[in-house]
Formats: structure tokens, sequence, C-alpha cells
């Protein structure tokens, strides 16, 4: 039996072999959730949508009520005009990349991806028969994509651009000229622009800019994994105009049928529920921030400091030996290789792990040479 050429095209992710090697005693640092209970309010409205036997199937597109209360969230925070029946609630942000690209895609076609960037970027490509091209984004930028380095990637086979900000792996937040510019570069050369904001709540300094306030080509792509610590819930949402969102329906319809109503039920109750949750949660994120990055510091690792999201990605030479090392120390981290192959010498550090562990971590890698 012969396997597709597009599935053996791409790789496992590297974050998850990682995963694969965690012992009993390991700290993971290479984690990409919170490590947040969800908070009490959404649990119990999973729960109760249990004990009403909200068990069943949902429309396709989502509870229109769920739908209702994500179109006021898109005007309301993100400057964004997008009515319930262009919204479709999906399997987590993951299925919503994914459907995006099937629906947007076809064979050849270019997409621009942030370098280092998520590791579904370039495998959701490939996977829908495109071209990933790399946005390289460095440090002396702050990681962030600028509309310079989008300008001199564009192809007249470029079909789509991502952005993401805040970003994984980087933790760059990109500024308003930035968001703006990169807007307009996709209206003039009618472009789709790709915005994943899963991390639009966990900022510490700087604004979140959504595209889709400046550019009707925008695809908005969210969740309620990183800001709600939802990530078992498996549930998010896109927004884009109407004729995408039919045909995106089309791969969710035959993909999922719906995402969970259980799911949903909870998700409700994220949006409409108290937020203070939220805020508590991005604070204690920055006091890890600034004490991983004061660590590394100590270490010879000089690293500045992301404004958004829960990494820090130091340059480190040898970075495989690097992760190696690490790991028989007891301290799980990921290779930058595995963001794309800028991110080599490279490392990726979670700080979504308790402050004590993130302590604890950075004694075990004390002394290391590197």
């Amino acid at each position: 039996m012969e396997p597709s050429k597009r599935v053996r095209s791409i790789s496992l992710s590297g974050i998850r072999k990682m995963f694969e090697l965690v012992g009993e005693d390991s700290i993971n640092l290479g984690l990409g959730e919170p490590d947040f209970d969800t908070p009490q309010h959404i649990r119990d409205a999973a729960s109760e949508a249990l004990k009403e036997s909200f068990t069943h199937y949902t429309v396709n597109k989502g509870m229109p009520e769920l739908r209702e209360a994500i179109s006021l969230k898109l005007k309301r925070e993100n400057k964004i005009e997008a009515d319930p029946e262009s919204l479709i609630v999906t399997c987590g942000a993951s299925e919503a990349l994914f459907m995006c690209m099937q629906a947007l895609l076809n064979d050849g076609d270019e997409v621009l991806v942030p370098d280092p960037g998520f590791v579904s970027y370039d495998a959701c490509v490939k996977l829908s028969g495109g071209i990933s091209v790399p946005i390289k984004v460095e440090e002396e930028n702050e990681f962030r994509v600028t509309p310079e380095t989008v300008l001199e990637s564009i192809t007249d086979k470029t079909k789509a651009i991502i952005l993401n900000s805040p970003s994984n792996p980087t933790g760059a937040v990109m500024t308003r000229d930035d968001v703006r510019g990169v807007a307009e570069i996709a209206e003039d050369h009618d472009l789709a622009l790709i915005s994943d904001e899963i991390y639009e709540k966990i900022i510490y300094e700087g604004k979140h800019y959504s595209p889709g306030r400046f550019c009707e080509n925008a695809v908005t792509i969210n969740g309620f994994s990183k800001a709600y610590a939802m990530t078992g819930f498996r549930i998010g949402y896109v927004a884009a105009c109407h004729e995408l969102t039919e045909e995106m329906l089309k791969v969710h319809q035959y993909n999922t049928a719906c995402a969970s109503s259980i799911s949903q039920k909870a998700a409700l109750e994220a949006l409409q529920g108290p937020q203070d949750s939220v805020g508590k949660m991005v604070a204690e994120f920055k006091k890890r921030r600034d004490l991983l990055v004061d660590m590394l510091a100590d270490m010879g690792i000089p690293c500045s400091a992301p404004h958004g999201a829960f990494y820090v990605f130091p340059k480190v030479p040898n970075s495989q030996e690097f992760v190696l090392e690490a790991l028989k120390r007891g301290v799980v981290t990921v290779d930058g290789s595995s963001f794309g192959e800028y991110g080599s010498n490279h490392v990726r550090f979670s700080y979504a792990a308790s402050y004590e562990d993130i302590k604890k971590a950075m004694d075990r890698l004390e002394g290391m040479e590197f």
C-alpha cells in the first residue's frame, strides 16, 4: 500500500516528538498549553450541558447563539464586522486553519509563511497541494513580520499570507503599522490574509490588532484554548467573507460535521461569563517570562523579553545538542529548527509551567556548555 505523496512530504511535529521523550521526573518547558485549570464557571457550563443531555449534533456552522456571541466579540474587541452566517465554529483553531487551506489552495499555489513559525502552517499548506514560501523574521525586528519582508516575497503564484500575532514560537507582537501595511498589500495583490489570533489576549507590552479591521480579504482564526485554558475542549472558530465561508463549510461538513456540542456550550460561557481569570493568568505568565529571561541571561544566553504568548526563543549555538543535553538533565525544550529553517540555532522554552518548575528547570541547566 503506497501512502499519498502529500502526506509523505510532511513530518510529525518536532514538538510532539519531544513529548514522547518526557521522563517521570522531567520538567516540561516544551508544552504549548496553559498549565492553569479551565475556569470553574466554564467547566460548570460543560457539566450542565451533560446534565441537560445536550449531547447531539448542532448545525454544521455551530450553535446560532454561540456564533452570535462570537460576532459581537469580534465587533467589540477586534473591530471586525462578521455576521453569524460568515462564521464557523470549529474543532479548535487547528481545524479552522486546515479547512481554510483546503478551501483556498490549488496545486502549486504559494502561501507566505512566517519562519520561524508555528509547525502546522507549512504542513497544512503542503497537505492542500500548496507551496510554502518562508517569510524570514529576524530578532533585529523583534521577530515581527513586516510589510517590507512580505512585499519582497510575493510572486505571481502567491495566493495567501499567514500572520500569527502574538507569535508561536517567538512571542512577537506586530505593531499597528505592521498589520495595516500587510493588510494593504493583501488587498492590492488580491491575496487572502489568514490571521491566526489564538494568543491575542496574552500580551504584556503593545496591543493586538486584527487584519480584519483593515481589509476585506482577511480570514480570522481564533479559539478558546489559550486565553481560557481550554485546550482539551478543542473549540475554535473562523470568520471570512461569505463566499469563502461556504467553501470552508464543505470541508468542515465532510470532515467533522460540527464541533462538540458540549464544548460549544462551554465556549459560550467563556465569552459571556466573567473575564477576570484571563487577566490573572496573563499577569502570572508575565512573572514567569521575566524569571525565565533573567535566568537565561545568568546562564550566558541573552534573550529579549517577548511581548506576547508564553514562549521565549533565544539563539543557542548547537541547538540540537542543547536540547538533548537538557533532556538528559530532565528538562524538555524544543529545537528551533522544528519551526522552520530560520529557526535553526534557537531553542523554544515555554513558560506555561509553574514559577517553581521554571526555577527548578533552569537550576538543572546551570553549568551547561553550549
